[in-house]
């Protein structure tokens, strides 16, 4: 790869806050520079987020959303959770081999991964089908070790100290 070019694959995971955060920098900044982005939500639905309310305002930057609308949990799988999982996985395929976009984010596909909705050999099987140049942002928590192995760049958020631990409950425009 020559300096410069895209086409690395991004971990933002970890048990500390900030990895959707920290892609949708990323995500404003290849935007702000002219790069045409794809953000791809697994496990989530909904507009109640205030980083959705604002991407849904900024022309250029696409969002798709692939949940239901219940939380679910490890234990509390349902089938159309899986199907929903392997749809985002698809579309994200699509969009890693149509030559649309420069930068692809796939939200929460860590956490998607840990539950079992998808397996790691789909996801490899699927970052590896992309065009070159595309660079791949993955967040979410517990992403397994064949991702880590996989990717270029790895950060992990580490939770010291949180609101929470006091019983400050999540804050619009700051935690949603």
């Amino acid at each position: 790869m020559e300096e410069g070019q895209l086409g690395l694959l991004q971990v933002y995971t970890g048990d500390g806050k900030g990895k959707t955060t920290a892609a949708l920098g990323l995500t404003l900044r290849a935007w702000g520079r002219g790069l045409r982005v794809c953000v791809i939500q697994f496990m989530k639905k909904g507009e109640d987020y205030g980083e959705i309310l604002a991407v849904r305002k900024l022309e250029g930057i696409e969002l798709y959303q692939f949940g239901s609308d219940r939380l679910i949990t490890r234990a509390s799988v349902h089938p159309e959770d899986i199907e929903l999982a392997h749809r985002a996985l698809s579309f994200a395929e699509g969009a890693m081999t149509s030559g649309e976009y420069d930068v692809i984010v796939l939200d929460e596909i860590n956490v998607a991964l840990f539950f079992g909705l998808v397996s790691p050999s789909e996801v490899l099987s699927v970052l590896r089908k992309r065009k070159e140049g595309v660079e791949v942002i993955m967040t979410g928590r517990n992403a397994p070790p064949e991702i880590i192995e996989e990717a270029d760049l790895v950060t992990r958020m580490v939770a010291e100290k949180h609101p929470y631990d006091k019983g400050v409950i999540a804050r619009a425009g700051i935690e949603f």
